[in-house]
């Protein structure tokens, strides 16, 4: 028996994890690497046909998103997942294949006009959709074998509709192990979906350690405080622009504003609401046919009601593009929740573009905003952004919500790693930034876990309780980061390196630049990387 990490070792997306028993290799997650985790996308760290079978613990993109991939490549074995997250899989990995078409078109057109040769995209749309019939929905709590030596069972993690953490049973010549791996973690007391379930009995552990270093905020009453946003935009004439992120953020939102509109929290509660993302909508669609499994006790209350958690009067879902353009030429104050989250693509960029401007507005951040972001960048008080070649005056009101979270934070964390009675041999600590699943460790450590850190390509065999091969560090996979060298270079390195993240910083500057100009910077950088990769 053996477990290998291939993805979110020391690092936050790209999750992917391989059990080997009884001759057989199953996956846990084959998900995307995002932003500066990205390495190399297009390549899959084994052979695509040595896997028997996935399992997927929840439908984002970074724990999902490279199984179009996958069986592009030849797997053709069993996808298990809770059959709500089969639902959004079958949306979001057409909708993963269509954003790496239209990224793969833009580029080319770049690529032909200077005769350089074309890119494939990572894959389409219509490789997401050859993934679905390969996925087989399972409920929580059931057991169900899903290779020779393993039944996996599936267990509420909190953090999106239908996500899970998986429980392995192992069963190889005579010896059993039980592997636990967690999922994302959910926060507790969040809107629509159940608290995390905490399991108790595991020989190992794999848990994710996303805020392992931190603390949400005190909860407050985010109804409160939304409605009192929204009363004083729409008494200014104001529009309340809300950068979303479509899965699961959207919904807790029209969650707080039927809210609001029922216990008449504004002085006009006939207030429109618009859903513009396509994304947005199809997830609304899927959570709402889902509710009645999956939803906590006061979303069911009212579903017992006779009411829809995720509905109310004057709610419109826009679905096309010209619908999206006129809610820019249509004055009535309003709230509009868009995509993307943190304002890189989509159509928030048009919304912002025409309300940014507006010292009435109110622009609402619901989510983590990464750095370079537009989102970051307006967080962090920007006078003026750049956005479809035009620079804008950013006058409107700019509020953040940093409590509203979908992860546990390190007491949550906590709390679910003491959970286990007996303690596990062993926790290894994944899906966190590099130094963050390091303080994590020493977390767990102090409460007397044994607990590691793995690297990318590790490999520990789970009869032994030994590491069979060190994989490759963060450093190494990061050498940019790893700082000055040894020898009479160490100051000249350190100062190369000083200058590297400026560069990331002024890259970061430059969100929402004319595209003619990025294609300039970014043609200029890898000139430059051409002429010192040797």
């Amino acid at each position: 028996m053996k477990l290998t990490f291939y993805g979110a070792a020391h690092e936050v997306t790209g999750s992917c994890h391989c059990i080997e028993v009884a001759g057989k290799r199953i996956l846990i997650d084959c998900g995307l690497q995002q932003g500066r985790d990205e390495k190399d996308d297009q390549q899959l760290p084994f052979k695509a046909d040595s896997i028997d079978c996935v399992l997927i613990t929840h439908a984002h993109i970074d724990h999902s998103g490279r199984l179009p991939l996958l069986v592009k490549n030849g797997f053709h074995g069993q996808i298990f997942a809770i059959e709500a997250t089969c639902e959004l899989l079958s949306i979001m990995l057409r909708d993963s294949g269509h954003i790496q078409e239209m990224d793969a078109q833009w580029e080319n057109r770049k690529r032909d006009r200077s005769g350089k040769d074309l890119v494939e995209p990572l894959y389409t749309a219509q490789d997401a959709e050859a993934v679905l019939p390969y996925l087989v929905p399972c409920q929580y709590g059931q057991p169900v074998q899903v290779c020779d030596g393993a039944t996996a069972v599936f267990f509420d993690a909190g953090h999106l509709l239908g996500s899970s953490s998986v429980e392995l049973l192992l069963e190889e010549s005579g010896t059993r192990k039980k592997v636990v791996f967690s999922g994302d973690i959910g926060n507790t007391d969040q809107p629509i979906i159940r608290d995390p379930q905490h399991l108790t009995d595991a020989d190992y552990v794999v848990m994710e350690s996303t805020y392992g270093d931190r603390s949400h905020p005190p909860a407050t009453d985010y109804t409160a405080d939304l409605a009192r946003i929204i009363d004083e935009t729409l008494g200014r004439g104001g529009n309340v622009i809300i950068p979303s992120f479509a899965v699961g953020r959207t919904q807790e939102l029209l969650y707080f504003i039927r809210d609001i509109k029922e216990r008449g929290l504004v002085r006009r509660p006939d207030f429109p609401v618009y859903v513009d993302s396509p994304l947005a909508v199809e997830s609304t669609r899927i959570y709402a046919r889902q509710l009645h499994t999956y939803a906590d006790s006061d979303a069911q209350a009212i579903l017992r009601r006779g009411k829809d958690p995720l509905s109310f009067p004057d709610l419109h879902l826009c679905q096309t593009s010209e619908e999206s353009k006129l809610l820019n030429f249509e004055h009535t104050p309003k709230i509009i929740i868009s995509a993307s989250g943190m304002c890189e693509a989509g159509r928030i960029r048009h919304h912002l573009k025409h309300n940014l401007w507006r010292p009435e507005c109110t622009v609402v951040f619901v989510g983590y905003q990464a750095e370079g972001t537009l989102g970051r960048i307006l967080l962090e008080g920007a006078k003026e952004v750049k956005l479809f070649g035009e620079q804008i005056a950013v006058k409107a009101r700019i509020v953040n919500f940093p409590g509203l979270s979908a992860h546990a934070d390190k007491e949550g964390l906590l709390r679910w790693a003491e959970s286990f009675s007996p303690r596990p041999r062993q926790i290894f600590v994944v899906h966190g930034e590099n130094t963050v699943c390091d303080k994590f460790v020493g977390a767990l450590t102090l409460r007397g876990l044994a607990a590691h850190a793995p690297n990318f390509m590790e490999i520990y065999d789970l009869v032994s309780g030994q590491m069979l091969a060190q994989g490759r560090s963060y450093q190494q996979l990061h050498p940019l980061l790893e700082g000055p060298r040894n020898g009479s270079s160490n100051q000249a390195f350190a100062r190369l390196v000083t200058a590297g993240s400026r560069l990331l910083d002024v890259i970061g500057h430059n969100a929402g630049g004319a595209n003619k100009d990025l294609a300039k910077f970014r043609d200029q950088i890898l000139a430059l990387c051409d002429k010192w990769d040797r």
